[in-house]
């Protein structure tokens, strides 16, 4: 009998954790046992075995892919490109974002600020007042944590980008010392790279269990009545998601990758179906490496480069969602941003995506930042919490497809041969 492939494996997981959850719900079960504790408990096994292959597998990754690359001209090409990249698609992602919510007005139910059907208290003229004249102000805090006092405190807290940089700058000096050591410590953490690999193996084998756990817990919890109140404000945001995952991204690896977009996207897809399930672009990066390398074909010296960057800072679905949250809620309090105040979000947006960690629902906090720098209450979040694990799932494999897109990119823009070859 054939063998399921892994992604089908985790779209019959989904299925069926839909209609468990919708069945059990939080209370079903007997004797103090319930299915949701044991949907919450195999969940959260899963994504701790995932998490706790992050820290090795970045470090091991980026540490082998800097020292193979040939000096620091290499690393400074792939690094710009990385960069562009990543800053552009964001920015396109926001902008998105920003002409959905505009065209839609999400805010405004029958011609009226949504603002008393949801339940917003605050005082709207005095919103506006603190609305009024204020800027990006100092986000500059977001790239302190790239210099971490401590790795050791860094690694084991989730601040990435301070693993990521200690790694990049491990991985350029090791190839400064003298020959002997420089090969022992390059096959230390070669071996290191494909341990982590082996394991990512191992424990992709219980992907379809962990992803129904999952999905089952959200569904049985949510079920599907909390929706109704902020139907617009989900089609809004799903609607330039799928802008973005369905023309963009496609348009791009057509163009600037010149590969076929249908190959990548089934090269992606378990990455793709386990960062729906977790929404945790930081959890399924060892998927996401194995799939971009072994699926599409792209070299670990580039895919070591730039999936955990982007995995980090690369944040498109989170950006744009910032900015369509940010906006929902300014309508729902009946205010009429104007262009600087726009702009001023999507500037935000985008500074503060790159510092949120690849986390459930650590957007929240990046949008609790863009409301403060624009006067808006913070109260504002509670609205939208209703749907935000749907929206974050969501969001998540818009992060997690964008970083393989840039590393298909950029591998074929560094002379790579083998990407997505039938």
């Amino acid at each position: 009998m054939p063998k399921i492939k892994l992604h089908w494996q985790i779209v019959i997981a989904l299925v069926l954790a839909v209609i468990a959850g919708s069945i059990t719900g939080t209370d079903m079960g007997a004797g103090g046992f319930t299915f949701y504790n044991a949907y919450e408990f195999v969940g959260t096994l899963f994504l701790n075995a995932l998490k706790m292959l992050i820290v090795p597998l970045i470090a091991s990754s980026i540490v082998i892919g800097i020292a193979g690359m040939s000096g620091h001209h290499a690393l400074g090409r792939m690094g710009g490109k990385t960069i562009l990249y990543y800053a552009t698609t964001s920015l396109i992602a926001i902008l998105i974002g920003l002409t959905v919510v505009n065209i839609m007005t999400p805010g405004i139910v029958d011609g009226q600020p949504a603002k008393d059907m949801i339940g917003l208290s605050s005082d709207v003229e005095d919103i506006k007042s603190k609305v009024e004249g204020k800027s990006a102000g100092d986000v500059a805090e977001v790239f302190l944590r790239m210099v971490p006092t401590n790795i050791v405190f860094a690694a084991a807290n989730g601040q990435m980008l301070g693993l990521i940089f200690f790694s990049l700058l491990f991985g350029f000096f090791m190839t400064k010392i003298e020959h002997p050591g420089a090969e022992t410590i390059y096959n230390f953490w070669d071996a290191v790279y494909n341990i982590m690999m082996l394991i990512t193996d191992w424990v992709m084998k219980f992907a379809p269990i962990g992803v129904f756990a999952l999905v089952a817990k959200v569904v049985a919890s949510t079920g599907f009545d909390a929706f109704k109140p902020l139907a617009m404000f989900f089609v809004s945001v799903v609607f330039a998601l799928a802008v973005h995952f369905f023309v963009v991204m496609p348009l791009l690896l057509k163009f600037l990758g010149r590969v076929n977009p249908l190959r990548h996207y089934r090269a992606m897809a378990p990455a793709l179906l386990t960062a729906f399930s977790t929404s945790s672009s930081s959890a399924t990066l060892p998927l996401t490496i194995e799939c971009v390398e072994k699926n599409a074909g792209v070299s670990n010296r580039t895919s070591s480069f730039v999936l955990p960057l982007g995995a980090t800072i690369n944040m498109d679905g989170t950006a744009l969602y910032e900015c369509v949250a940010a906006m929902f809620i300014a309508q729902a309090y009946g205010l009429d941003l104007g262009f600087a105040e726009q702009f001023t979000i999507v500037m935000v947006a985008l500074l503060t995506s790159i510092g949120v960690a690849g986390i459930p629902a650590a957007s929240l906090v990046a949008i609790s930042i863009i409301l403060t720098t624009i006067g808006l209450p913070i109260e504002g979040i509670g609205l939208i919490l209703a749907v935000d694990r749907i929206l974050d799932m969501c969001r998540t494999t818009v992060n997690v497809f964008s970083d393989s897109c840039g590393a298909v990119i950029i591998g074929k823009s560094e002379g790579e041969e083998n990407i997505l070859k039938a």
